[in-house]
Parts: structure tokens; C-alpha cells; sequence
């Protein structure tokens, strides 16, 4: 994995707020997939003809 979309501290702060926890593992997943719902909001972007990302792309 080459770059990093999410903030580990953030979300193991959200992650303990709920009174769970989360694994060392699971992070590089959940970055997976925050990198693939930011590539398909820019196709779909793409696709409509525009250059700036809007809420329903995602």
C-alpha cells in the first residue's frame, strides 16, 4: 500500500469511543477501501464531464 487515506488515530479513537476494538490488520483494509470509493467518486466525476467531486459521487 503506497499511500495512506485514513487517520489510524482517528478512527481508533471512534473504534474506543464505542467500547471496541480494532485489529492491526483491519486498517490497511478499511484504507483499501476508502481508496477505492475515492476512485469511483472521480470516474463518476469523470463521467459526468465535471472536475470537482460532489457529495453524490460517493
Amino acid at each position: 500500500m503506497a499511500e495512506t487515506y485514513i487517520v489510524k488515530s482517528k478512527v481508533a479513537d471512534m473504534i474506543r469511543s464505542k467500547d471496541m476494538m480494532m485489529s492491526s490488520d483491519a486498517y490497511d483494509s478499511l484504507n483499501e477501501q476508502v481508496e477505492h470509493m475515492i476512485k469511483r467518486a472521480i470516474e463518476r466525476c469523470s463521467q459526468g464531464g465535471r472536475k470537482t467531486l460532489k457529495p453524490f459521487d460517493f
